[in-house]
């Protein structure tokens, strides 16, 4: 059988000194992939000043990739994987749950919504506003979307959409369909991280930026036809 790469969605969860990754490799790859580029417009010049360069741009483009991921518990039963009793007794949910936990802030099932609560019991004990806790903003877990060796960036979900199809008899869902939109973070926005994992993510966005400048210059043919047309 011919081996073939498949996608994945890596999340790096921070515990102590040695981060854990949680591997969700998709169990089909998707068959098509909107990859959607978009170029905000920098700022208006303001009132009696030089009108701007119409090529002025706010800084680098936003970009987001939206795909159709197919879970089938049959498949992974009929395999006898390792994973096949499991899918047995629960179908897809533990993929679907996988999932959906990138979602969620980093701290939404530890400490961190009990330090919220604690601070807002505080003030309605008698505590001033100077001396309530500040409560920090809640953060998600640096994840990384791999589509080969030539893509792996730092994303965050901003939409999941589960069609659930199938169930069994104690109505586990057995095949589902989750539509998911991944918004890649840019340089810009990543020097502003000062989550543990950071650098992570800087490393990876740095990578996949040089390898798409390496793969542009490299597609030089017929150049130089096309740069004698110009009337320059």
């Amino acid at each position: 059988m011919a081996f073939y790469m498949r996608g994945a969605l890596i999340e790096f969860l921070p515990t102590g000194l040695i981060p854990v990754p949680n591997v969700i490799v998709f169990q089909y790859n998707p068959e098509t992939m909107t990859h959607t580029w978009t170029q905000p417009d920098a700022e208006k010049a303001e009132p009696n000043r030089c009108t701007q360069s119409p090529l002025a741009v706010a800084g680098a483009p936003g970009e987001s990739f939206s795909f159709t991921l197919f879970l089938d518990a049959a498949d992974t039963i009929a395999d006898g994987a390792a994973s096949a009793p499991l899918a047995a007794a629960s179908g897809v949910y533990t993929r679907l749950a996988a999932l959906e936990m990138l979602l969620f802030p980093s701290d939404a099932t530890t400490g961190g919504l009990l330090g919220t609560v604690t601070a807002k019991i505080g003030s309605l004990f008698g505590a001033s506003r100077d001396q309530e806790q500040a409560v920090p903003a809640n953060t998600l877990n640096t994840v990384l979307f791999v589509w080969g060796l030539g893509r792996i960036v730092p994303v965050r979900v901003t939409t999941l959409t589960v069609t659930e199809r199938l169930y069994d008899r104690a109505l586990n869902p057995t095949h589902a369909e989750a539509q998911i939109t991944l918004r890649v973070l840019t340089a810009d926005e990543l020097v502003h991280d000062t989550a543990d994992l950071a650098q992570l993510a800087r490393a990876a966005n740095a990578y996949s930026q040089g390898l798409r400048q390496t793969l542009a210059t490299a597609n030089s043919d017929a150049a130089e036809a096309v740069v004698g047309m110009l009337p320059i």
